[in-house]
């Protein structure tokens, strides 16, 4: 499977993969899918791809024209991967890459707001609901404004009730599902 960026100041890059199985490149008709759901607000944002992988994601918002992206990756050969296609796509200055475990990272403070917070953990380990459950106790990383999309696949999938978060939007594309959420009351975005 080759990865590309489908849009932006990057459009038709073709982006490494991460050497092995461990991560999971989303597929190009779920990213589009997924980018026509943001539409233009993608413009000026400021986006943080959690679970990063190959860094296709946040590169796809970078291209399209968000302000800032910080990618967050555990897996060494990954974090060398995001690096790379960052380096091919010309779009290192307004990113950073960070080699952290996601769930400490998130009970610390975040730095910046975030527009997006895009989590597709590896698969079948329960780790996107143990993501949220930890945004949900630390909801300063989710503003009125912030969007958080998981990436799933439909098995893996639960009923789950948050005290800040709630979800406003899915959709299934095959073997993915893209679950959307907002702040408690922020009213849909």
């Amino acid at each position: 499977m080759s990865l590309r960026v489908i849009a932006g100041s990057a459009k038709g890059k073709r982006l490494k993969p991460v050497p092995g199985d461990s991560t999971r490149p989303i597929m190009d008709r779920v990213k589009e899918a997924l980018f026509s759901i943001l539409g233009p607000h993608i413009n000026g944002s400021q986006f943080l791809d959690l679970y990063a992988g190959t860094g296709s994601v946040g590169i796809e918002a970078l291209s399209r024209g968000a302000g800032f992206a910080l990618f967050n990756e555990l897996d060494r050969k990954a974090l060398q991967t995001i690096r790379s296609n960052l380096k091919i796509t010309s779009l290192e200055e307004r990113s950073q890459v960070l080699g952290m475990d996601a769930l400490s990272l998130l009970k610390k403070r975040p730095e910046r707001d975030y527009d997006y917070i895009y989590i597709a953990p590896p698969q079948y380990k329960g780790l996107w609901l143990e993501t949220l459950k930890v945004l949900d106790n630390n909801p300063q990383w989710v503003t009125d404004d912030t969007v958080v999309i998981v990436q799933i696949d439909p098995s893996e999938d639960e009923t789950v009730f948050f005290e800040n978060i709630e979800e406003y939007d899915r959709r299934i594309y095959g073997k993915t599902m893209l679950i959307f959420y907002e702040r408690l009351g922020s009213g849909s975005n």
